[in-house]
């Protein structure tokens, strides 16, 4: 994880299959299979694509044993089959998966998300991530700092071995518009010291996001950081001082919502969170453009609804 991270959306690698259609048709697999899990999105992908039935084979990296995993029988031997994972990695998995099949007699092809400089071998068909961290929809879990734990764990042989994906789930919220309610700037500008007294005096929401706050990481807030010890203050008066305050530094973003967003996306992916609840609909436009595997949730506060947000650039 110390190189530069490149998310891939499920959006993104879906319209890169698409690219591929013509190719893959011309190919005429007799089936897709995909390493499971993380090769099974895009099996799904390119078999909707292709016309081609999909696959799956199921392999243990403990004994590095491959099986076939599917209803279906496995191709006649000299058929062409297409082999999907997310990850060229510089593991064992695609290589053994890759022999497991030849030695049934099928001729491989190889599909995956990416490849890297680190990759045991160059895919037929895949994305060049070469000098990055290439990072899927379906691994978004891995920022948090307990499934990096965990995993340096399992790869190591000790512990337990990992979770299930969504008990991985950590939370970052917004503060005005999701614990308080917002004053209008319209306030401020009027009376400086007068609003920020009435915003110190205001109680919590009767009903803030239905979250468990146990999975709640960070307070991700737009208010500058010159306003941190009054901020701190309302947050320990009011019981929710065990989370971790993260503020705005106006010498680096500055109070525009796009700068907010920037803020608060970056402060998001830094301390390791899955989801972020958002009070603000431009802003959590802005985020989920800038941390496109980020779980951005627009809260409603007067409906007391929740929207998931998702935005790519257009051009």
């Amino acid at each position: 994880m110390n190189k530069p991270v490149v998310p891939l959306t499920y959006e993104q690698l879906d319209h890169w299959v698409e690219s591929l259609q013509p190719l893959l048709i011309e190919e005429d697999f007799a089936a897709v299979v995909g390493i499971l899990r993380g090769g099974a999105p895009l099996a799904l992908m390119v078999s909707h694509a292709t016309g081609a039935n999909v696959a799956f084979l199921r392999y243990s990296r403990e004994t590095r044993e491959v099986r076939w995993d599917s209803t279906l029988p496995m191709p006649e031997p000299g058929s062409k089959v297409l082999v999907c994972e997310d990850i060229a990695g510089r593991g064992h998995t695609l290589v053994d998966c890759i022999a497991f099949l030849r030695e049934h007699g099928l001729v491989v092809r190889t599909l995956t998300g990416a490849y890297d400089d680190l990759s045991r071998l160059r895919p037929d068909y895949s994305i060049d991530a070469s000098g990055y961290f290439a990072l899927f929809p379906w691994e978004r879990q891995a920022y948090t700092d307990r499934y990096r734990a965990d995993w340096a764990r399992t790869s190591a042989r000790e512990g337990t071995g990992m979770a299930d994906d969504h008990d991985y789930t950590i939370y970052a919220i917004d503060l005005d518009g999701i614990l308080l309610p917002d004053i209008p700037l319209s306030r401020y500008d009027e009376d400086l010291e007068a609003a920020l007294a009435e915003r110190d005096a205001l109680l919590p929401l009767e009903r803030i996001p239905d979250i468990d706050l146990k999975r709640a990481r960070a307070i991700i807030t737009g208010r500058p950081e010159i306003d941190r010890e009054r901020t701190q203050a309302w947050l320990d008066r009011h019981g929710f001082g065990h989370l971790e305050l993260m503020m705005r530094a106006p010498g680096e973003h500055d109070e525009t919502p796009s700068g907010a967003a920037e803020h608060k996306a970056a402060a998001a992916v830094r301390c390791g969170v899955t989801h972020f609840i958002e009070s603000d609909p431009v802003q959590a436009i802005y985020i989920a453009r800038l941390a496109p595997l980020l779980r951005v949730i627009w809260w409603n506060a007067s409906a007391r609804a929740g929207t998931l947000i998702g935005a790519s650039a257009w051009s």
